[in-house]
């Protein structure tokens, strides 16, 4: 299997992690975010791994600053994508939320890479009031997974869909 790398979005509490996960059971997988550097500047400084709107306002703030002070996101995902294609694994799931960094990143890339919009899961919240959690829907994805099987139905379900992303 050839390598693939995909950026996967959608937000907060819409299973991405869980659908990664299911993947990651069928396939050598690698899952990285652009926010995993923040995280542990912010715990470093007394974040406690909070998932609050305030928390994720004041993650999503503190990226913004780094995107603008050193690109510290995006040379983080740069890193982490080489460590990637030295190794075994074969798929590579790269949490982005906000368009711009989708499109430096797939820019860095040469446009190698897919994205994934991942939607629908009925306990997700609609609003963070975070410009991280609520732009993920202003980017043109490749694909869109409306997450709203039941979890017993979910495996299948998305293992199909993904055959579709696999046939790209």
């Amino acid at each position: 299997m050839e390598k693939l790398v995909i950026v996967i979005n959608g937000s907060g509490g819409v299973g991405k992690d869980t659908l990664c996960g299911i993947v990651a059971k069928h396939y050598k997988t690698m899952n990285i975010s652009s926010v995993d550097p923040i995280k542990k500047i912010a715990r470093e400084n007394g974040w406690k791994g909070e998932k609050s709107p305030k928390a994720r306002k004041f993650l999503a703030d503190l990226k913004q600053l780094f995107i603008e002070f050193n690109d510290l996101p995006l040379n983080y995902l740069m890193e982490r994508h080489r460590e990637f294609l030295e190794s075994d694994k074969e798929i590579l799931f790269v949490h982005i939320r906000e368009s711009e960094e989708i499109a430096k990143f797939k820019e860095r890339l040469n446009g190698a890479c897919i994205t994934l919009l991942v939607r629908g899961r009925r306990n997700a919240k609609k609003s963070w009031n975070n410009t991280a959690d609520d732009d993920v829907e202003n980017y043109p994805y490749d694909f869109c997974y409306e997450n709203n099987k039941k979890f017993g139905e979910l495996e299948s379900d998305f293992l199909t869909f993904f055959e579709q992303i696999l046939k790209r």
